[in-house]
């Protein structure tokens, strides 16, 4: 189960959790400037913080790992700030941010203006009308007048400029604290992202809303399909039942987004985007001298206004247990949760200590008490640490039969013995150990120094006292720790019982009539223009040299070692890699689960953990379909120690048969777990069955029958010969290549000669020589609907195009299917498609699309992806955009570290001795429009599809799916294979 942040992202993204690291350094002073840049002592960032006049406050961090730059821009503003009576505000605005300003995303703005501001004020008559007739009415004139405002709109025009400067990674967010949107730019256009973002800010014009609020009402159809989220909503209302943390949502009631108001989402604006309110984060190759100045050039102008402070309610105590239950077709789990203080508090310091003395994936109590002991199927504890309060969250998922109720007291037990001081002595310095060792690691990643400056200003905390968290965690005894427990754990929490069933909440926000809008894709403003011809010189690609770059030489057992030297920190990444999984071996994946629960002849499992955990080092085993991993990973000093450990493991693991009958047990309550979760069932097996059909890699599974007949004895001998089989040795880390074979001699001494791979079966693709469509009935708000298709065999002189396509056609917010699809017609919150090339030599392309829809938009949204699936619609501008965009992608990455590595082992799959990304920067200038329509007419319009469809039956639209093709539903049996 994944854990559920309260946080609504525009797009896919992923965006790290809580960033911890410590210190910062002094800086001179910069007189131009209010306050200059703060001076603050040891810091690792080298971070420069700076307040304008007109207390803009920009944090600046230089780390030169490529040419581009992480930039986040906070406003300390989120769902908190909403009202009452209009939830949804702030993300609404997010949303708007992306529509443009008075002098981009317009071709008339004195024309479309007029018009805007009759949409306005139809939507202040229509939010304060009752009677449904009359809102009809109204509604069809907001449709009609906002189609005309669209003719003079030019759709996308932010992505547009944004792509063609090479931003990557495009997105915003909002959280109850804050509001944050974000790119990844090259280091020679941040004069050009500065300028775009200064006029974003400046003047937003709420345009093209109704199509807008038509992808917000889908993000709450999305939101009101997950189990998890219902389950979170429900504990935080209970947690917070008078603070807007509990009593308002991100996206906000389902009533308020009916009834949405663009003047009081102006008035949000008014209220809280004021340069004293916001933060201009950035991290990248930069020189912080340029960098402030031209901030200050173009923000220092915006005016600042005292932001009202929110005055908030206090929440009583909870006296005793809160119990609520909901409902819905995922798998049971139980959610618990504490109310505790706020952020930049000691106690909220001791909360993040404890919460991962519970669960820190190793070591826990959770992970050794619960999981290693196989009481619970799955247990997670999270601290949620907002400004006013903190949310400590406890998980549990059932074992076979077990009882919702049996699983909270098993976590409860747990806290009990914090309380009592029934914990190791090291384990607390060992979790104070194990956030430092993340922090080094979230230095070498601009996007993670990036989103520890938003996360300090959000807090309001002094960075250098946000970053010396795991320092000050240190310091924190046993008996605090205890005395902390005692007080704030009582009989004072909220559980919810998510329970198996029928949708506790049946509401979900119906499909207005909307006409199609002009997204006017070859109109472009003058400010665009501006923009795009502001050409920098340019950056030179680095192309990656595998005979320079990567060293090899063979090892004693004669595998090969690539190695690559890491100059920067003191960490090492170690994998053996061979070529088998599943398809090899279906007693695979059963052995690397059973890994984890074995101990050996000298140390129990829980002991290995604990040593790992106390050495900084931790170990994992993996597998795929037709790949294994065995990695390692920490600190360089403690490498010989940890090897010697890893490889006694995997020499030396002992049978346990009382973990095995509880391991297959587990295993068959996740298979049956897996066939009530929607992600799973739509991305996984539904994939597959478009793929290959009845038979494919997925359900290439042991039957239920054959996995309770496992024994030990099968899986220790699989065990013993994961390094037995002819494999790969990848090193990156600080020590030398002479040393570290060395090292790896003395301990990794697999079988000799080494074994010959095991023959992989063969699974045969579907021919797909007509349309057909395959539907599984599932309880849901929504339908996902999959067009899938199989290609030919992998060809390299495809990468190019291929790159090209995707840029153009169905990749980001500047394709065309987002133009098409959410822009213009509102009908899907997310619509993409990807041409994706055979993993190996031997392997077919796919192409395929996907859209996420209301149920009732259904016959629309499909008819209009396969209108673009069989005529590719023409752009010029957008071709041209999307090439620049491709080449500026190529001249500002750098594959380092392991990437290194394992672009060269996967390159090696497809029969590859070079980096491609020279083969694509060379044909990208060379491709017309016409080789790209003629890839389109050989790879995607004369292609038959396999239609995968996942909705509740009785709301899906059958006639128009008999339009397509034969309609089958399918049962998970039939896709799972059990």
């Amino acid at each position: 189960m994944n854990i559920f942040l309260k946080k609504t992202i525009r797009h896919i993204v992923g965006l790290s959790s809580i960033v911890i690291i410590s210190g910062i350094a002094a800086c001179g002073e910069h007189k131009s400037f209010s306050n200059g840049s703060d001076s603050i002592p040891s810091d690792p960032l080298n971070t420069r913080m700076y307040t304008l006049k007109n207390g803009l406050k920009v944090y600046l961090s230089v780390y030169k790992e490529e040419p581009r730059i992480q930039t986040y821009i906070a406003v300390k503003a989120g769902s908190k700030n909403d009202p009452a009576d209009a939830t949804g505000l702030a993300h609404y605005l997010e949303h708007m941010l992306f529509k443009g300003t008075d002098k981009f995303g317009t071709k008339d703005f004195e024309k479309e203006t007029i018009l805007i501001n009759k949409i306005d004020s139809l939507y202040e008559v229509y939010r304060n009308t009752i009677d449904e007739s009359e809102r009809k009415k109204i509604y069809k004139n907001i449709d009609s007048v906002s189609f005309l405002a669209s003719q003079f709109a030019i759709a996308n025009e932010y992505d547009k400029m944004v792509a063609g400067i090479g931003a990557k990674g495009t997105n915003a967010y909002t959280s109850e604290e804050r509001t944050v949107y974000i790119n990844n730019i090259p280091s020679n256009q941040l004069e050009n992202w500065i300028t775009i973002e200064a006029e974003r800010f400046r003047n937003p014009v709420l345009r093209l809303f109704h199509t807008e609020l038509e992808a917000v009402y889908e993000e709450k159809n999305m939101s009101l399909d997950r189990d998890g989220d219902q389950a979170y909503e429900t504990l935080m209302l209970n947690l917070f039942p008078n603070h807007p943390y509990g009593t308002q949502t991100t996206i906000g009631t389902i009533e308020h987004l009916k009834n949405p108001s663009l003047k009081r989402i102006k008035e949000y604006y008014e209220a809280y985007y004021v340069p004293n309110n916001m933060a201009i984060c950035i991290s990248g190759d930069i020189d912080p001298d340029k960098t402030i100045k031209l901030i200050e050039a173009h923000f220092g102008s915006f005016k600042n206004k005292e932001v009202s402070p929110l005055t908030l309610p206090e929440e009583k105590t909870i006296s005793s247990p809160i119990e609520k239950e909901i409902s819905g077709p995922d798998a049971e789990f139980v959610m618990i949760g504490y109310r505790l203080p706020g952020q930049g508090t000691k106690d909220a310091l001791i909360a993040e200590l404890i919460s991962a003395m519970l669960h820190n994936g190793t070591a826990g109590l959770f992970d050794l008490n619960l999981i290693q002991q196989q009481k619970v199927l799955e247990a997670y504890s999270y601290l949620s640490v907002m400004n006013d309060y903190s949310a400590h969250i406890l998980e549990g998922v059932t074992k076979e039969n077990q009882k919702l109720e049996n699983v909270k007291e098993i976590l409860l037990a747990e806290i009990e013995k914090i309380k009592k001081g029934n914990f190791p002595d090291w384990l607390p310095q060992a979790v104070a150990n194990d956030f430092k060792l993340s922090q080094l690691k979230q230095l070498q990643n601009n996007n993670s120094r990036a989103h520890l400056m938003v996360e300090a200003f959000s807090a309001n905390m002094p960075i250098n006292q946000y970053m010396a968290k795991p320092y000050e965690m240190a310091k924190i005894t046993k008996q605090e720790i205890i005395d902390f427990a005692n007080k704030y754990y009582q009989n004072n929490y909220v559980v919810v019982y998510k329970r198996e069933g029928e949708k506790s909440n049946t509401k979900k926000v119906e499909k207005p009539s909307i006409t199609e809008v002009s997204v006017n894709r070859e109109d472009e403003s003058p400010f665009l223009t501006t923009i795009l011809a502001n050409t920098p010189k340019e950056i030179e690609p680095v192309f990656i040299d595998y005979n320079k770059d990567i060293k090899t030489l063979s090892l004693k057992c004669t595998a090969p070692l690539y190695y690559s030297n890491n100059k920067e920190n003191k960490l090492f990444s170690l994998y053996y890699v061979n070529e088998m999984g599943s398809n090899h071996n279906p007693l695979l994946q059963y052995a690397v689960n059973y890994l984890e629960f074995l101990g050996t002849t000298k140390y129990t499992a829980e002991e290995i953990k604990q040593q790992f955990y106390r050495i900084g080092c931790e170990f994992h085993v993996s597998s795929s379909e037709d790949r294994t991993y065995i990695y390692l990973e920490g600190l360089q000093e403690n490498f010989e120690e940890s090897i010697q450990l890893f490889e006694h493991l995997l020499a030396n693991a002992q049978p346990n048969e009382e973990a095995l009958r509880n391991l297959i047990s587990d295993e068959l309550k996740a298979r049956s777990d897996n066939k009530k979760n929607k992600s799973y069932i739509f991305w996984n097996g539904l994939m597959n069955y478009a793929k290959y059909g009845e038979k494919s890699p997925f359900n290439n599974v042991l039957s239920n029958e054959e996995l309770k007949n496992i024994t030990s004895e099968q899986l220790i001998e699989v065990i013993k010969l994961l390094t037995a089989y002819k494999h790969k040795v990848l090193y990156y880390g600080p020590e030398s290549i002479e040393n570290i074979s060395t090292s790896i001699n003395k301990w990794h001494n697999p079988t000799s000669p080494l074994l010959e791979l095991l023959p992989e079966k063969e699974f045969a693709l579907e021919a797909h020589t007509q349309t057909n469509v395959f539907v599984v009935d599932y309880d849901m708000k929504q339908a996902e609907i999959l067009f899938f298709s199989n290609g030919k065999k992998f060809d390299p002189q495809l990468i190019p195009i291929t790159t090209l396509f995707n840029e153009y056609f169905g990749g980001g917010m500047s394709s065309i299917v987002f133009q098409e699809i959410r822009e213009a017609k509102a009908l899907a919150y997310s619509a993409f498609s990807t041409f994706s090339l055979g993993a190996k030599k031997d392997k077919n392309n796919i192409c395929y699309a996907y859209i996420g829809t209301q149920a009732d938009k259904l016959p629309e949204a499909m008819k209009s992806m396969n209108e673009l699936l069989i005529n590719m619609p023409k752009s010029d501008k957008n071709f041209k955009l999307s090439v620049d965009a491709a080449l500026q992608k190529i001249r500002t990455s750098r594959i380092t570290r392991t990437s290194l590595l394992f672009n060269f082992i996967d390159n090696e799959r497809k029969g590859i001795t070079h980096d491609t990304r020279k083969d694509i920067f060379e044909q990208l200038p060379k491709f017309s429009f016409q080789d790209l329509e003629n890839f389109h007419a050989q790879n995607i319009k004369s292609n038959h599809y396999n239609i995968m469809v996942l909705g509740k039956k009785n709301e899906l639209n059958l006639n128009t799916l008999k339009k397509y093709g034969k309609v089958e539903f399918l049962t998970l049996e039939q896709i799972f294979g059990y």
